[in-house]
């Protein structure tokens, strides 16, 4: 894997802003739209040819990837959940909003009853996915905030950081921890990325039951979009 940035990340405040109206709005309407599957990459195949930008969800497995991509695009079944760990062994791909971008759902990671082969098998898998993949705008990393990072979470911020792939850390299952402490969680994970080179400084947080910041994060990335000039928004500044 080349060690050559393929693009910088972009820069904000460690302390998310809340989203403008304007951005709610468009993130609303941008996962409304139709949500399709169209593409699976398993460690012996082939990946789809670049087009639209991409926004991918990585964490470990279990940590409620598939139930929040289900809940970004209003579908209950679009990303499959399982209640057994380290099912999902392939790159799905997703076309979202009529073409405006394409949602990769990754493999889940750190199961330790996994063999070594079918990590091997995984890991060259994302090795060839993020090497020169231009079209890859972000990898949104989901940590269960009840536990936070991991050894196994660091390994995949460290392939993302050798890649110069531009991720943000979003904390699952927010709703389960009490008083301050998913304010402490933040600021402890917001330490822990000061210098990781590509880590978008921005934490996320949504919660297991009923939908808590799920339109913050359909504004994340309708922001991104605007950015890219992927989406327009019109009279708004992203």
């Amino acid at each position: 894997m080349s060690d050559q940035p393929q693009s910088a990340p972009e820069t904000a405040s460690p302390q998310a802003q809340p989203p403008s109206p304007a951005l709610i709005e468009a993130g609303r309407k941008l996962f409304a739209g139709e949500a399709e599957f169209f593409w699976a990459a398993a460690p012996t195949g082939q990946l789809p040819p670049m087009g639209a930008l991409e926004i991918a969800f990585a964490g470990r497995s279990n940590v409620g990837k598939s139930s929040l991509i289900n809940a970004l695009t209003g579908r209950k079944t679009l990303a499959r959940t399982s209640h057994t760990p380290g099912r999902t062994q392939e790159l799905n791909f997703f076309d979202v909003g009529g073409g405006r971008f394409t949602l990769v759902d990754m493999p889940g990671y750190g199961y330790a009853a996994v063999s070594k082969q079918k990590v091997a098998a995984w890991t060259g898998l994302i090795h060839d996915y993020l090497r020169g993949r231009a079209s890859l705008a972000r990898v949104f990393v989901l940590i269960d905030s009840r536990h936070g990072l991991k050894p196994v979470d660091a390994e995949i911020l460290d392939l993302l950081d050798k890649s110069a792939v531009s991720y943000q850390i979003v904390l699952t299952k927010a709703d389960e921890l009490k008083g301050g402490q998913l304010e402490q969680r933040i600021a402890e994970t917001q330490d822990r990325l000061k210098k990781r080179p590509a880590a978008f400084p921005e934490i996320a947080a949504t919660s297991s039951h009923g939908g808590g910041g799920v339109p913050e994060l359909r504004a994340a990335i309708a922001r991104l979009l605007v950015q890219r000039g992927a989406l327009e928004l019109p009279g708004e500044t992203a």
